[in-house]
């Protein structure tokens, strides 16, 4: 029997079982949810920073105070436009229109047409968790956030995730979303970025080319 074969076998066996009301085998969970250190902490921090710059993401770490505004400011740079999600904090939305940036907001009930929204420079949300272990930022379309769409037609995405939400582990970040399965979860590894059956490189085609993190302490 080929691996084909014994997969849909597997998997017709599974639905009979199901349709009969007899149980179906028990899948192991049993995944590791404690890092050596714990959530937040200086080394998960600096391992988190290390994977991000290795994704050519600049990362700028600030206290939870006026540094973090410094550090949006800074971040966006050059941008002359920004999208920013509706619940996004009032603070941060007047940081992003420093220096005359234009801020547009976005939500679900007043969605910006794609067309417009490709023809703004930057976008600035904060994250919902983050995982040291690969580096990724998740978000969860929350508020604060916005819908996905804001977060993969702009050239740069400046995000700002909070250190206590820095996790070790997978698992322990799939804790947290799991709190509300039903969100719709983006999940970040530096700026996009692909590459052909030749290697050749190129960046921005599945989201932001550019990706700036301020993780607020």
């Amino acid at each position: 029997m080929d691996a084909k074969t014994a997969i849909l076998a597997r998997a017709r066996e599974a639905i009979s079982r199901s349709q009969q009301g007899r149980p179906v085998r028990d899948i192991p969970r049993n995944y590791i949810r404690v890092g050596a250190d714990a959530p937040g902490s200086e080394p998960v921090v600096a391992d988190m920073v290390e994977k991000l710059e290795d994704y050519s993401a600049k990362v700028v770490l600030a206290p939870k105070d006026a540094a973090v505004l410094d550090a949006i400011d800074e971040l966006l740079g050059a941008a002359t436009s920004v999208v920013v999600p509706a619940g996004l904090p009032q603070a941060y939305k007047e940081a992003a229109a420093r220096g005359g940036r234009t801020v547009r907001e976005d939500s679900r009930e007043e969605p910006i047409p794609t067309l417009e929204l490709d023809q703004i420079d930057a976008v600035l949300t904060c994250s919902r968790v983050g995982i040291s272990l690969s580096g990724t930022i998740c978000l969860d379309g929350e508020p604060d956030q916005g819908r996905r769409a804001i977060t993969l037609v702009p050239d740069k995405h400046v995000v700002v995730l909070e250190r206590e939400m820095i996790m070790p582990t997978v698992p322990q970040a799939v804790d947290v979303l799991g709190q509300h399965p039903t969100r719709p979860t983006t999940w970040i590894a530096g700026g996009s970025a692909t590459s052909d059956i030749e290697l050749v490189r190129v960046n921005g085609v599945h989201g932001p080319r550019n990706l700036g993190v301020v993780i607020a302490h």
